[in-house]
């Protein structure tokens, strides 16, 4: 089974649009599941995130944030 993915975002950002594709890209090439979470449902996601989003944790380590490297993304996920 693959690696489980979260996508930190917030609404109305283009960057966090360009993170969904890239993840949704890479889904093509490499087994995980990803899902998104909105930071400004949850205060501590908010406090902790603000300012990088968007943001990519694989198990539970943040890996990548702002705009995303889809060659360091992969070798992450391989």
């Amino acid at each position: 089974m693959g690696k489980s993915v979260i996508l930190y975002t917030k609404e109305n950002c283009p960057l966090c649009d360009e993170a969904y594709y890239l993840l949704q890209d890479l889904q093509k090439e490499v087994d995980f599941t990803f899902e998104t979470e909105d930071i400004y449902q949850d205060e501590e996601l908010l406090e902790k995130f603000m300012v990088m989003i968007p943001v990519v944790e694989v198990d539970g380590e943040v890996v990548d944030y702002g705009r995303l490297s889809k060659i360091s993304l992969r070798k992450r996920l391989l």
